[in-house]
């Protein structure tokens, strides 16, 4: 009985251990599926074809990014720069095509020579330069971010048509980024596993000192590593600019950061020595469907960061776990663990499949809501302009009974272009499109014009693309009343200087396009500075502070928004509104606060809260089939302090 009692209690043992093995050695796996069922469960619009080929192409361009990135972190390094490097390769192809006629194909290889350079530049740097990585890669974040934006002058570039096929379909359903993603995966899979270059990342990751001693030449292995890392982050420019039909110099900002957390939640290390290509891309799909499931589900973007913040931590205090249980490494496996390893992949799936085909069921025959469905996909809400155009939409969109869900892509084109294929996917009844930039709306746009869903624009149009009507101010013409504005103030005549905003987007165009025409008109003004400050109000105050230890006698200020004439405002101090004249863009509260005070002394108003309720109005006409007109100007109006008081907004 004893005996008996021994084993029933050690298999009891064994098999709690096994389990928990099993969860700590997968536990990004587990936690996709997870999420998977969660959404499914939550969503109705989770589960169709539609929306999971949105995933994969979601997440697309970060797995891609994260392949690369995973050779570093293998190794015990780190890459910080692979978004800028995507952004600068897809950059240098659409220039050499476009502008200077060089064969598509050799466009392609100066793209991934590019990447490769910038990959070698940072081993170099690393390997030879003894620069810790973090601040290698750091330093070509800022240079190939910078490269790009000279080679681009700051404008999106058309990218070549024989390439942009790279972000269409095949057989009209099966995306081709997917594909990319796929074989960029099985490259990654091969070199970090059949290789001489993968085994030394994993004997350079484990102990670098060891692996020089045993011969291995680690300073040739890093450059390798870090060139390719560089080929990825090239390719997944590419692909990231034909999905956009446009090369954006701001494109992939910030992917990096995806990039590291994907390769980390996806069970690698940071202290190097463990890490494969499969878990890299469990960890790209979770960050997908978790932001393509918080968008269906409305949750606001800024409670997504928080969200994939916290799955960031608890995925580094998993590895932590897993690494004090003991639990199997997954640097290069056995045979047999392979074999588990593929059961375990195939169990999944078949509990996947299972859990959310029962979970479907709470979804069918469900009655839709009786108000009709309309998103807005706002380029930021980290501007107060946006943030009135949104309070305005939701305003009007309560008063007439729609369901507006609300979406901001942080002036991300791509998160914008995933955003509208989301709903796009949910069948809405009606879309609103603020678009981060004009071309790179335009094939999310078509694909909502081919599900026959109406398309409004609010703010800025969207190029090679068919809308059913554009609300919007005239940026140019708002610009040359600001030009007139300053020139009558000044008499005609005076030194100025010119906050323009983010580089690379239309309004920072449009605006800046208005304000050389306007200046035109008054040859004795002159412009002594113009320089970006991104529409960010702490970017105004020190890009002013440092304009004026050159310029200490400007007598005014144009800034392409409120942001950054409030910014320009604290760095004058009391010259402000006394004897420096500053005209903002916007009409944003604070910039009328500063009308009133005195220290702004005009602001062009655009009068965001109606461009967002007119938006609605029409939005709802096109969903009920009603005609309505192509162009709907909202004047823009020159608020100063004789007239702010009653000016609405």
């Amino acid at each position: 009985m004893a005996t008996d009692t021994l084993k029933s209690t050690s298999s009891a043992g064994s098999a709690t251990g096994g389990l928990r093995r099993l969860l700590l050695d997968n536990g990004a796996l587990t936690a996709l599926i997870v999420l998977v069922i969660a959404m499914s469960a939550l969503s109705g619009d989770f589960l169709t074809t539609d929306n999971l080929l949105n995933v994969g192409v979601q997440a697309a361009v970060t797995a891609v990014l994260a392949f690369g990135v995973t050779f570093v972190i293998v190794s015990a390094g780190i890459d910080l720069s692979v978004g800028s490097v995507a952004a600068l390769s897809a950059t240098v192809l659409a220039w050499s095509a476009t502008s200077h006629g060089v064969p598509v194909l050799i466009a392609v290889l100066l793209a991934v020579v590019t990447g490769i350079a910038a990959g070698l530049v940072n081993g170099f740097l690393i390997a030879y330069g003894k620069l810790p990585p973090f601040i290698a890669t750091l330093a070509m974040l800022s240079v190939a971010r910078g490269l790009s934006l000279v080679i681009s002058e700051g404008s999106p570039i058309a990218f070549p048509d024989s390439v942009s096929h790279l972000g269409d379909t095949l057989g009209g359903w099966l995306p081709v980024p997917v594909l990319v993603m796929v074989v960029m995966g099985l490259l990654a899979a091969f070199v970090l596993g059949r290789t001489y270059i993968g085994r030394s990342m994993y004997a350079i990751g484990g102990n670098e000192e060891a692996a020089r001693l045993s011969g291995l030449r680690v300073k040739k292995q890093k450059l390798a590593i870090y060139a390719l890392s560089g080929v990825f982050a090239a390719v997944a420019g590419v692909v990231l600019a034909a999905r956009l039909s446009s090369a954006q110099p701001q494109a992939a900002d910030g992917y990096e950061l995806d990039a590291i957390a994907a390769v980390v939640i996806g069970g690698a290390s940071l202290a190097g020595g463990t890490g494969k290509a499969s878990g890299t891309l469990i960890g790209a799909l979770i960050l997908a469907v978790l932001r393509n499931g918080l968008n269906l589900l409305n949750v606001s973007a800024f409670w997504q960061q928080v969200v994939i913040g916290v799955v960031i931590a608890l995925a580094v205090l998993l590895d932590t776990l897993r690494r004090k249980a003991g639990a199997t490494p997954v640097a290069g496996a056995s045979q047999g663990g392979k074999g588990r390893q593929t059961a375990t992949y195939g169990l999944a799936a078949v509990v996947t499949v299972a859990i959310v085909g029962a979970t479907s069921f709470l979804h069918n025959g469900s009655s839709s809501t009786a108000n009709p469905k309309v998103g807005l996909s706002l380029s930021t809400l980290n501007n107060p302009f946006f943030v009135q155009i949104r309070s305005g939409a939701q305003a009007e969109a309560k008063k007439l009974g729609l369901d507006l869900t609300v979406t901001d892509a942080q002036n991300d084109a791509s998160q914008q272009a995933n955003q509208l294929q989301n709903f796009t996917s949910s069948n809405l009844g009606a879309i609103i499109v603020n678009p981060v930039d004009s071309d790179a709306a335009s094939n999310s746009v078509k694909a909502a014009d081919k599900a026959k869903i109406p398309v409004i624009a609010v703010d800025r149009g969207v190029n090679k693309a068919s809308v059913d009507a554009l609300v919007a101010s005239d940026n140019v013409a708002g610009g040359e009343l600001a030009a007139k504005t300053i020139g009558e103030k000044l008499g005609g005549k005076g030194k100025i200087v010119i906050l323009q905003g983010q580089a690379g987007t239309s309004a920072a165009r449009e605006r800046a396009a208005g304000f050389a025409q306007g200046l035109k008109a008054y040859p004795g003004i002159q412009v002594v500075a113009q320089q970006p400050a991104d529409f960010d109000r702490t970017k105004g105050l020190d890009v002013m502070s440092n304009l004026l230890q050159a310029h200490p006698d400007v007598q005014g200020v144009i800034a392409a928004n409120d942001e950054m004439a409030l910014g320009a405002i604290k760095a004058l101090g009391s010259k402000a509104g006394t004897s420096v004249s500053v005209v903002g863009f916007d009409g944003t509260p604070d910039g009328l606060n500063a009308v009133k005070d005195g220290t702004l002394y005009a602001s062009v108003a655009q009068q965001p809260s109606q461009l967002g309720k007119i938006a609605v109005d029409n939005a709802l006409k096109a969903l009920e089939g009603k005609k309505v007109e192509e162009t709907i100007k909202v004047p823009v109006k020159v608020v100063t302090k004789s007239n702010v008081a009653g000016f609405t907004g």
